[in-house]
């Protein structure tokens, strides 16, 4: 891959809260990328954390959160290529008189591999969104992405942009 690193390590602290109930809700957040000379943003790690879901005995309920490189209609999941993390907590109470069980999903914040990044992004943002389903209240996410400034030479820059928006 042909970048090379121009700033020590940045994190990009977001929060964002359903607009309504139980509702989609997507926030752009600015990289401020100098996109004039071809710089992107390597992502190492990423710490997502939703709200808890309601416990309502008999109801199943949970929070879904995402951060992706393009905007999106729906919630992400990590099958799509511009998803870059996902976190997902869950209420099973269908069937039970109490609160039901809870579970959790999410992305390792930092991966336990022997990986370079775990993304590029190479427009000048990107998407977070939160979603829940069954509560009785609104629900908020608040997480942090962590990477640092790289510059691309030109063909690298210009296939990562196509990729990126023709993901979308």
């Amino acid at each position: 891959m042909g970048f090379k690193k121009t700033s020590d390590l940045i994190a990009v602290s977001f929060g964002v809260s359903e607009s309504a109930v139980n509702t989609y809700t997507q926030e752009e957040i600015a990289l401020q990328l100098d996109v004039l000379n071809n710089e992107i943003f390597v992502v190492l790690a990423v710490d997502l954390n939703p709200g808890v879901p309601s416990a309502i005995a008999g109801l199943d309920t949970n929070v879904r959160a995402a951060i992706t490189s393009t905007s999106q209609t729906t919630m992400s999941n990590l099958s799509q290529s511009n998803c870059i993390a996902v976190a997902q907590l869950d209420i099973r109470a269908a069937g039970f008189a109490d609160g039901g069980v809870s579970f959790s999903r999410m992305a390792n914040e930092s991966y336990t591999g022997d990986l370079d990044y775990i993304a590029l992004i190479a427009t000048n943002n990107f998407f977070v969104a939160i979603e829940g389903a069954g509560n009785t209240g609104g629900k908020t996410l608040n997480g942090r992405l962590y990477g640092y400034r790289a510059k691309a030479d030109a063909s690298t820059y210009a296939a990562l942009v196509q990729s990126e928006v023709l993901s979308a």
